[in-house]
């Protein structure tokens, strides 16, 4: 039988992107799946206030860029809409510390370090990754609180997928040859996570899906996938309809050969999940939900009694510390005028011990009224404010499962292996309570921290992770799902260990290599079959490149 496309690509993210372009390269007909909207620089919201086009809640009409899901043991923010979460990424591009090749999960399967190598190189490059060049006033407190916790000699810039460039002249887009439309420089308004109207933001949308649409790729919008089913005589047929729809719930359906399943670690391991309960996939690994990790994050801040310096100068992300060998604190910001996120935050509160955080919260509040108070206004919030993302590489994950209840099937999460998920990271309130006595203010937390004892994580990874086994995982180290070899899962899912840094580069660098282990379409494929032993393969070229041979790093192609 003929199918729609001979991959169908569920998601539009840094894994979803990655296998759009590098398929269609080898000469693969692909289509994406994404649930959110097609933003251009201009469409995108101009403050987090734009609440229609910033937040995602599609059965409130709200279709924006960020989504906030809560779980029993973490409020997760990620990204919505075509490009996935490249649309709010703060731009980071770090490769991961050297625990995270170590965990058990995977390390012994082979030298995660050695193999990823070249394909960490052409992730930067297509992600036109530089090093920050400048320091803004919130470099100035990461400074001062390297100083007081004693590491002020481990300050660096970041290296950012930003095109800085010079704002006040466009030139042709430096990369792919000239490609694309031309470019001034970014103009350090802080305003990445809102959504770069500038284009100075090396979006997904601007590099691998760019290419891929041009290169032939369709990319299906407003299209979220509830179901698939296996055909007869193989292949998937794949259900979509518009998120949040109700009178008008138009639901299409796509025939595939194969299918690559990214659309995020929640998305993909609650669709999967889903695709298990229903009989659609019942042969998927029982490690499917497992091994969910949140980069043991905190993200707490420092606040100024005013405005009187400008913290919400520069990128996103800037600069980093390292306090110790397993944890790295960055300085976040948002743009003028973009404080709604401020709704969330409190005074901080110290975690840990018997008394519950919430007590010792309310015990605050009735010591100090004035801070109290002070902490509910959001007036100026990103101009006052270094948010601190505090994150470490120690080995602990959660659970994800669907659970019944009163109000139908709701996914939340437990305790699953290593130590328990920090709900309380005691050098993330030392780092804020730093920054707060060099800006003059307070420290602050997030409510749902200190209320519940929830953390808040902008890097959730896991839930179908690389095993050597079903016993182990759910994908092969070639990324194919275990008993069902033409399924793939090139995602945060497929990550099998807390980074200790943001994340968004080592994903790009994993889908980049299994990508590359694919056979042209039509040709052998050299990869073991389903179930044999692993063994290193080399990458294939692709039959038609998108982009100049540079940019694929040192890669040696059989």
């Amino acid at each position: 039988m003929g199918f729609d496309y001979d991959v169908a690509v569920i998601g539009s993210g840094f894994g979803g992107s990655v296998a759009a372009l590098r398929l269609t390269e080898k000469g693969y007909r692909v289509g994406v799946m994404e649930a959110g909207k097609r933003y251009r620089d201009h469409t995108l919201p101009k403050s987090s206030w734009n609440i229609r086009k910033f937040f995602w809640f599609p059965k409130l009409g709200l279709r924006g860029i960020q989504r906030l899901t809560l779980l029993r043991d973490v409020l997760i923010l990620s990204g919505a809409g075509v490009g996935g979460g490249s649309l709010v990424w703060a731009n980071v591009c770090y490769e991961p510390l050297d625990d995270a090749f170590d965990d058990p999960q995977w390390s012994h399967i082979t030298d995660w370090k050695k193999e990823l190598a070249p394909f960490y190189d052409q992730a930067r490059r297509m992600l036109g990754a530089e090093r920050v060049p400048f320091e803004t006033n919130s470099d100035q407190v990461m400074r001062a609180i390297g100083r007081d916790l004693g590491v002020e000699h481990t300050f660096h810039l970041n290296d950012v997928a930003v095109h800085f460039g010079n704002p006040g002249q466009e030139v042709p887009d430096p990369y792919f040859g000239g490609e694309g439309p031309s470019r001034a420089g970014c103009r350090h308004c802080g305003g990445c996570m809102v959504g770069c109207r500038y284009n100075a933001k090396n979006r997904l949308d601007k590099n691998y899906l760019h290419l891929a649409e041009k290169r032939g790729a369709h990319v299906h919008p407003d299209q979220q996938v509830v179901d698939l089913e296996p055909l007869d005589g193989g292949g998937y047929r794949i259900t979509a309809r518009k998120p949040g729809a109700r009178l008008f719930r138009r639901t299409r359906t796509y025939t595939a050969e194969q299918v690559v399943f990214a659309a995020g670690a929640l998305g993909t391991t609650r669709l999967l999940m889903k695709l298990r309960d229903a009989d659609r996939l019942p042969a998927l690994s029982e490690r499917l939900g497992y091994q969910v990790r949140t980069n043991s994050e905190a993200i707490v801040g420092s606040l100024a009694r005013t405005a009187a310096t400008d913290y919400s100068h520069g990128v996103a992300i800037t600069s980093s510390i390292h306090p110790d060998a397993d944890t790295t604190i960055e300085p976040v910001r948002y743009p003028k005028g973009s404080n709604s996120m401020g709704l969330l935050t409190t005074m901080l509160v110290d975690g840990g011990g018997r008394v519950p955080r919430w007590l010792k919260f309310l015990a605050a509040m009735i010591r100090h009224p004035v801070t109290f108070v002070r902490s509910l206004s959001v007036r100026r919030w990103s101009e006052r404010t270094v948010i601190l993302l505090v994150m470490q590489s120690i080995d602990n994950s959660l659970r994800v499962f669907h659970k019944k209840g009163l109000f139908g099937t709701r996914l939340t999460s437990a305790h699953d292996t290593g130590r328990p998920s920090p709900t309380y990271l005691p050098v993330a309130n030392q780092a804020a309570r730093a920054g707060a006595e060099h800006m003059g203010g307070m420290a602050g937390s997030s409510l749902n921290e200190v209320l519940l004892d929830i953390p808040l994580t902008a890097h959730i990874l896991g839930g179908a992770c690389v095993g050597d086994s079903p016993d182990s995982g759910v994908i092969d180290p070639y990324h194919r799902i275990f008993s069902y070899p033409d399924l793939h899962v090139t995602d945060g899912a497929a990550v099998a260990a807390n980074l200790g840094v943001n994340p968004s580069l080592t994903i790009t660098a994993l889908a980049e290599r299994a990508m590359a282990l694919w056979p042209n379409r039509g040709e052998p494929d050299d990869r073991p079959a389903p179930n044999e032993a692993y063994r290193i393969v080399d990458p294939v070229r692709p039959i038609a490149p998108a982009v100049p041979d540079g940019a694929h790093g040192e890669l040696r192609f059989s």
